[in-house]
């Protein structure tokens, strides 16, 4: 795997992924070291005279106006770090960690922070080393992540555990057996490592990655839906989709269309209802609207990966240190809450499908869609369960940016909960695997049952996702004990083979 060169100009949603799941080593620009040494050389110019300046030769938050002297820098950088590392459980995984760190690497690269290379370097030498402190994901209000990104600077400073190896050891231990020593931070190094709001972004990331993945799972499950209604392909014709320029349902409708090539669902059918339920005529409409929701959370998500979040900003060619509120990030909050409302819209058009599947009035099938015209209970209890997920996700969605507290002296007086609000979504996200592999089950049985009644042809994409799934989940033919089913569809839809087997396929 080749190394991925940052700049601190151009990462990607990609890119991170592949460091962080994939384990890609980093390596930096030798454009990037220069900016860093430059910015450096500044930061001890300013230092050596007489010009107050946030958090290096003066305090932080409501100690602002304490006065740091330069015999006190050493003392004043370590405490700052303890005093700031204030995560508490759960931990983040260890590929978080890593987004978290690569995330945090390519923003300090826009070398407006100040910090020492040497700090800078080492987060490069953590990832590539396997290094991974541990860090608990609660306790930021998201006004940069200072309470959980001092924990990458205790690990740093040879202190805390880290995952190293596939253990959790002392972080000392993970250095010593990488051949690195501890760091003593120096001038602004401490401020540069708790100001940033990596941790949130580095979460972001992987979720957003996650999330083009939903779609296109939730294209293909409703598409296999839409065939165990015997329903209507009317609204996915692209001349009345062109029509109304919404560029996100155009494209999933596209995916439908081919999914759905040689399917008997193409073909007219006098027995067809007229028009369908919402649940089923609007699902690439409302499935389009994740995919445009994605691409706006992508634009500020790119530019919080790629610009600084420090404060103050150091611009080094101007040689000036401005105080600020570049830490910044409501607007990648919120565009996040939207991510998480849009995927209450689609749980619950996924709950409705389940359910008027299993309505005999609306699919001429037996009830609950059971082998045996009735007798058992099949799909009518398992309502329940997909519904209080979706109860689940819609209290989820609730926002809660604007849910914050005036802080130190009522100074910090704004902030936006944006690791809460990754969080939040990052558990819809598996909730709504969970759900997406209840309607395969459901999708699946009427599709089956249609197929007892007469020959039909699959789509091209639809055949090919009902053959994967049946080979891990038979015909329901008789009552069972239905959590095992549950466990193995949301595998199914969590290890991606739908994407795997279909959508890289077709």
């Amino acid at each position: 795997m080749e190394k991925i060169i940052l700049t601190g100009n151009d990462l990607t949603v990609e890119q991170v992924w592949e460091i962080a799941v994939n384990g890609a080593k980093v390596e930096i620009s030798e454009e990037a070291r220069k900016k860093l040494e430059a910015a450096r050389s500044f930061v001890m110019e300013v230092l050596n005279g007489d010009t107050p300046v946030y958090g290096l030769n003066r305090g932080v938050g409501w100690n602002k106006d304490h006065k740091i002297e330069n015999d006190e820098l050493g003392e004043f950088n370590r405490k700052l770090i303890y005093s700031h590392t204030l995560g508490i459980a759960p931990d983040a995984s260890v590929e978080e960690v890593r987004a978290i760190m690569a995330v945090r690497l390519n923003t300090l690269l826009c070398a407006h922070t100040g910090a020492d290379p040497a700090v800078v370097e080492r987060y490069a030498e953590f990832l590539n080393a396997g290094i991974h402190p541990v860090m608990p994901e609660r306790g930021s209000v998201g006004e940069a992540d200072i309470t959980l990104c001092s924990h990458i600077g205790i690990a740093m400073m040879g202190e805390g555990e880290a995952d190293y190896k596939g253990r959790r050891v002392p972080a000392s231990e993970a250095l010593a057996d990488a051949g690195l020593e501890p760091i003593v931070f120096g001038p602004k190094d401490a401020h540069a490592v708790v100001c940033t709001n990596a941790f949130a972004a580095g979460q972001a990331a992987l979720l957003l990655k996650e999330l083009c993945d939903l779609a296109d799972t939730g294209d293909l499950v409703s598409t296999l839906s839409l065939e165990g209604l015997n329903g209507n392909v009317s609204p996915l014709d692209p001349s009345a989709l062109r029509e109304r320029k919404l560029e996100g349902q155009q494209y999933s409708a596209a995916r439908v269309r081919k999914y759905l090539e040689g399917s008997y669902v193409c073909e007219p059918d006098p027995q067809r209802a007229l028009q369908d339920p919402l649940c089923y005529r609007g699902a690439v409409h409302v499935n389009g609207t994740l995919r445009e929701a994605i691409e706006y959370a992508r634009k500020y998500l790119d530019v919080q990966m790629n610009s600084t979040d420090d404060n103050p900003c150091v611009l080094a060619d101007e040689k000036r240190m401005v105080a600020g509120s570049n830490f910044e990030v409501t607007s990648l909050a919120t565009a996040f809450e939207m991510l998480a409302i849009i995927c209450a819209h689609l749980s619950h058009m996924s709950c409705y499908r389940m359910i008027k599947l299993a309505d005999p009035a609306l699919t001429k099938l037996p009830r609950f869609l059971s082998h045996d015209g009735g007798e058992s209970h099949c799909f009518g209890t398992i309502q329940k369960t997909f519904t209080s997920l979706d109860a689940e996700i819609r209290l989820l969605a609730n926002p809660c940016s604007p849910d914050f507290m005036a802080l130190a002296g009522d100074i910090e007086d704004h902030a936006n909960n944006t690791t809460l609000v990754v969080q939040k979504l990052r558990r819809i996200a598996d909730d709504m695997r969970y759900i997406y592999g209840m309607e395969m089950m459901h999708a699946c049985q009427a599709v089956e049952l249609r197929m007892r009644e007469k020959k039909l042809t699959l789509g091209k994409g639809t055949g090919a996702a009902f053959a994967e799934f049946r080979k891990r989940l038979p015909l329901y033919e008789s009552d069972r004990p239905l959590s095992p089913d549950i466990k193995k569809a949301y595998e199914f839809i969590k290890d991606g083979v739908l994407l795997k087997e279909v959508r890289d396929r077709i």
